[in-house]
């Protein structure tokens, strides 16, 4: 099943194809290379842009501006608002197909008429995050970057949302579960978007093959008598959607067999030829009560 964030006012993915996508945030208009575009593109705007960024054969890459753009501008999302930014790593401080999963959260947590405890893992500038503390959770925001937790809270600034339960731990993800579980930390609804290899604060490997079902079996520990809703989300390469949907069967549909599990992949439509450009892959299990 493919879920499709087509609710944005402040970006559009314009085109896609040969190795690229060309993107609107705001009124600024950003070339990328996107992996999933292999397919061909004759649309003939694509040198219109006022930044691209090129992939260096040494690694990493660098942007090539057009026009002077200010260091970040603000796109908004229904009531949300972040921060925009170039990276030298190419991404944006925004992952616009997460939508989708901000609108699931958001209206799991509104309707569940009870206060709700929401850990968000890998939790990277926050998006989740505001979204849910915009509907109401109590939000524990984990990452092992200070410079995304700074950025972190820009963005809960700028969602004016800075009077709300929202902490920001700096740590490794699977560190910090198992503390929780030995403070006796409980929580209504985790969301993890863990990368495909990285390092914790303190040199900790994370590889997401080896290491996510370990991680998922430590969460199980720390969540309520009532969960609301898990969700994990991946753009790890290889990794099915199937992959996903089994994990979560074998884990926490077990312990919590009143639910049920929904996978797939994510993606945003392209305005130009109608069509979808897949952006990563989904499990959730929801709580059926």
């Amino acid at each position: 099943m493919i879920r499709v964030s087509d609710a944005w006012k402040d970006y559009e993915c314009i085109d896609a194809g040969n190795g690229e996508k060309l993107e609107r945030f705001g009124d600024v208009i950003l070339r990328r290379p996107d992996p999933q575009a292999m397919w061909n593109t004759t649309y003939n705007g694509w040198g219109d842009v006022d930044a691209h960024y090129f992939r260096s054969e040494k690694g990493g890459g660098y942007w090539q501006f057009k026009r002077q753009l200010a260091d970040y501008w603000i796109i908004s999302y229904r009531n949300l608002r972040f921060k925009i930014s170039p990276t030298n790593f190419k991404h944006t401080g925004l992952f616009p197909e997460q939508a989708v999963n901000w609108d699931f959260m958001m209206n799991k947590i509104s309707s569940a008429e009870r206060p709700i405890k929401v850990l968000n893992l890998f939790a990277y500038t926050g998006g989740a995050t505001m979204a849910c503390s915009m509907a109401g959770a109590s939000v524990v925001h984990v990452d092992d970057s200070k410079g995304m937790i700074a950025w972190a809270k820009e963005n809960m600034h700028l969602c004016n949302l800075e009077n709300n339960s929202i902490r920001f731990i700096v740590d490794d993800c699977l560190k910090f579960v198992e503390r929780e579980y030995r403070r006796g930390n409980k929580y209504d609804a985790i969301v993890m978007d863990p990368p495909s290899y990285g390092r914790g604060p303190n040199k900790e490997v994370w590889k997401f093959d080896v290491s996510i079902y370990k991680l998922i079996e430590a969460t199980l520990k720390i969540l309520s008598d009532k969960p609301l809703f898990f969700l994990i989300n991946s753009y790890t390469t290889g990794i099915s959607s199937l992959v996903l949907e089994n994990i979560l069967k074998t884990t926490i549909l077990k312990k919590y067999p009143n639910g049920k599990i929904l996978a797939g992949e994510i993606g945003l439509p392209i305005t130009r030829d109608n069509m979808i450009l897949p952006c990563g892959i989904y499990g959730i299990w929801e709580n059926n009560d």
